[in-house]
């Protein structure tokens, strides 16, 4: 099956052009500038008009499968992943049970292998025991372990200094770091409750200042430090504060061993979000003020973000009641993470060029994904092609998440994803899923 995607926008490896894309079964054949009228075709995708980007690779996902499908699942995500535009995504291991041996970390394997509309892999989870399973690991499977350095949503926390130690001295992959200290975070409540007289719960616009930027950067720079010590290789997840920018430097990926993710709650909301959107905006590590938000929309083109991801993390609306202490932490945002991204591009926030290095190519990259995260010959075809000029309405029946809802109803986008192929198949086009689409295991190199 032979298929051009022609005159489109091509938005890839730092340039923009008008040209043609020749795809062969999964793989991308031909990037012409231009087009080929020299040989026909099974199949014509008229892209005039349309920009045509590589496909998204999220490196931060919570799909709830398996023991929390009453909220989400792989295959209600990973749909709701194609019709944002995201080809592939590195799920986390915080569900029931936890993934935190080699035999459960298989069966999650086996599950996005039956179930997952787009490429997958998955983060095995450190705990304080099991440092000689991390040892385990195939590192051309699993794209790295995740580390919680703070309490959140599942508790794995690992806090034994210990333990600590010995999973950044060993561990053959990348460490991805949930970095928020405890007991900062266990002060602030107990100071908040004596303040409030034994109440149990507090308006959720305090939740930046129980889970506060010193409790995101007393971890940070331990795990900074740690990584210096041992030699490891550091991911820091969500990236929250201007104060934690302090930790990263901006030389070319390549030269480092210390990276970082911002996602895209953070890029998107602020404090000043908290009265008209409330516990929907809830998150671990906290929504910070309108300060930290614009040194991390600064740090997207001054090189000390690395990658930008969603945390995408369903959870039902009944969940979210409450307030700081007593509703859930997380929201659904994989299905808006490109369209919000190139809305940033038009207010100037950064070149649209960079988008494609912090959520594909980087990605790509960082954690040596084989033949994907870029438009080139013999790459697997993972592409989405984006309307500028799409101008549609967040609201019901229009997303895909199975808890049901998102922070951005009722949002306008001028950007609208109108086809997403996964490994040469459209797995989305125009508002429709397409049944029957599988996506593949990623490797790693």
């Amino acid at each position: 099956m032979k298929t051009i995607i022609r005159n489109a926008t091509i938005i890839n490896e730092g340039r923009q052009f008008v040209g043609s894309v020749v795809i062969e079964d999964e793989w991308i054949q031909q990037v012409l500038e231009g087009d080929d009228t020299s040989q026909a075709y099974d199949a014509v995708i008229d892209a005039t008009g349309l920009y045509l980007f590589p496909g998204v690779i999220d490196d931060h996902v919570h799909f709830r499968e398996p023991g929390l499908t009453y909220k989400a699942d792989i295959a209600s995500e990973s749909r709701t992943a194609a019709a944002g535009g995201v080809t592939s995504y590195m799920e986390m291991p915080n569900t029931v049970p936890q993934t935190t041996t080699l035999e459960l970390l298989e069966e999650k394997f086996q599950l996005g292998a039956q179930n997952s509309r787009v490429n997958y892999s998955f983060f095995f989870g450190a705990t304080n025991d099991n440092a000689e399973e991390i040892q385990r690991l195939d590192p051309r499977r699993v794209p790295g372990v995740k580390v919680f350095m703070g309490s959140s949503t599942g508790n794995m926390l690992v806090d034994k200094e210990a333990s600590l130690r010995q999973i950044f001295s060993t561990s053959p992959l990348l460490l991805m770091a949930h970095c928020e200290d405890t007991g900062i975070i266990n002060a602030n409540i107990r100071a908040f409750k004596k303040r409030y007289k034994g109440q149990n719960d507090f308006p959720v616009r305090y939740h930046s200042r129980i889970r506060s930027v010193e409790a995101c950067y007393a971890s940070s720079s331990l795990a900074v430090q740690l990584a210096h010590e041992t030699g490891a290789r550091l991911h820091l997840a969500h990236i929250s504060t201007a104060k934690e920018l302090e930790l990263l430097d901006s030389r070319p990926l390549e030269e480092k061993r210390i990276t970082a993710e911002v996602v895209i709650a953070h890029l998107m909301f602020s404090t000043e979000d908290y009265d008209r959107l409330g516990t929907l905006i809830k998150c671990n590590p906290s929504i910070k003020t309108p300060e930290d938000q614009a040194a991390l929309r600064n740090a997207l083109t001054n090189g000390l973000i690395d990658v930008v991801a969603t945390d995408h993390a369903p959870h039902l609306l009944n969940e979210k009641q409450g307030g700081a202490l007593k509703a859930a932490s997380g929201m659904p945002m994989i299905q808006f993470s490109l369209v919000s991204m190139l809305g940033l591009s038009d207010q100037g926030v950064l070149p649209i060029e960079r988008i494609p290095c912090l959520m594909a190519h980087h990605p790509a990259r960082l954690f040596k994904i084989e033949k994907r995260g870029f438009i080139r010959p013999g790459y697997y075809a993972d592409l989405t092609l984006v309307d500028p000029n799409g101008n549609w309405q967040v609201k019901e029946g229009r997303y895909y998440t199975k808890c049901g809802w998102t922070p951005m109803d009722e949002r306008v986008f001028k950007w609208r994803v109108r086809r997403t192929i996964v490994n040469g198949i459209t797995a989305y086009s125009d508002g429709i899923v397409v049944d029957g689409i599988r996506g593949k295991e990623l490797r790693f190199r």
